[in-house]
């Protein structure tokens, strides 16, 4: 079966999803809807860099919501824009489409997510008679996925830790890493210094690992830190001052029977040399996401992805980001209506990516 899918946003995952989709056997792109008035009316082919296709994007939203399709792929803004996407993924719900999602990262443990965000989600999908699956891979597959898959392996787990190593001085979306606290002074307050914050991130995947164990986490503790550059420093996107964070470290210790055992870590740099004394991949200089089990067997799983034309880090994990909820919209076309996790899906294993 063909999955008929609208791809709302062609920001960095987007467009990367979008260029994908395009040959794809198992979908059929069904509508694109943009948000910057210059790419309306534009072929969706020639708007990711290849021929034209004969379908042309749309800012439009309504119209396009109307029209026939199963599932609509949703890249919005980052959940900083909370509101814009709560509205963009309600209206397509109460379209009566199924939604895969990769920004609002606390739906990714509906159990979790603030009934102020839940409920108008979970109303939209009674109305359509539809499912939401919000994926991607931080918080996604590399806080809840990987380190649940190779947990069915231990016999007996101490702790696990999952760490996102970042190549920041190459991410796309710089302005999201310096509203995090990344470039900034030192001696001002980080986002990220604001107690709960990471809790409220990162805390839907820990718990739901947490479940998957089936232990009660205590409490949260949430470790915050910066790197300050010695002198200035030139990265491919940009300059840090001295003094600013070149590095930054985020550290969310889920804590059973008293001790911190479920861990959900970041190593952000701009340059690899940044914070030499904090963690650092195994297999590449800069970019993996590690699962760490410490118990019976003992485990590491480290994990690179790489865009295959240029090894890119960021490139490759936007399109796993984004290709991590598509692959899901066959099986929340499936679900009963509402919010689905990452522990309601079955083994997902990319059909059709063979060709």
């Amino acid at each position: 079966m063909v999955h008929r899918v609208i791809v709302w946003g062609t920001g960095f995952v987007g467009n990367a999803v979008l260029r994908i989709l395009l040959d794809h056997p198992a979908y059929e792109v069904a509508g694109v809807i943009v948000h910057d008035p210059a790419k309306e009316g534009r072929d969706v082919g020639e708007l990711v860099g290849g021929p034209p296709v004969g379908l042309r994007a749309s800012r439009d939203a309504v119209r396009v919501l109307a029209g026939p399709a199963d599932a609509v792929a949703y890249f919005g803004p980052s959940a900083l824009h909370a509101a814009t996407n709560l509205e963009n993924l309600a209206a397509a719900l109460r379209a009566g489409k199924n939604v895969v999602e990769t920004t609002m990262g606390a739906f990714q443990n509906p159990k979790r997510a603030p009934e102020a965000l839940r409920r108008p989600i979970e109303e939209a999908c009674a109305e359509g008679g539809v499912s939401l699956f919000s994926g991607g891979i931080d918080p996604g597959f590399g806080n809840d996925l990987l380190p649940l898959t190779v947990l069915g392996v231990c016999g007996r787990v101490d702790s696990i830790r999952t760490t996102e190593f970042l190549d920041a001085g190459t991410y796309p979306d710089q302005a999201s890493l310096q509203s995090l606290g990344l470039q900034t002074p030192l001696d001002e307050a980080a986002l990220l210094d604001s107690p709960g914050l990471m809790t409220g991130v990162w805390g839907g995947p820990l718990y739901m690992i947490a479940e998957a164990l089936g232990v009660d986490v205590e409490e949260t503790r949430e470790l915050y830190r910066r790197w300050p550059a010695p002198e200035p420093i030139e990265f491919p996107l940009g300059r840090v001052e001295k003094g600013c964070a070149a590095a930054q470290r985020i550290e969310l210790q889920g804590i059973v029977r008293g001790e911190p055992r479920i861990v959900i870590d970041h190593v952000h740099r701009l340059v690899p040399e940044a914070a030499p004394d904090w963690p650092r991949p195994a297999s590449h200089p800069a970019h993996a996401n590690r699962v760490e089990v410490r118990g019976s067997p003992n485990l590491v799983q480290e994990t690179v992805i790489a865009d295959e034309h240029t090894a890119d880090g960021n490139a490759g994990g936007c399109l796993a980001t984004g290709m991590r909820a598509v692959n899901a919209i066959p099986f929340v076309c499936d679900a009963q209506p509402g919010i689905v996790s990452t522990l309601d899906l079955p083994l997902i294993a990319g059909r059709g990516g063979m060709g």
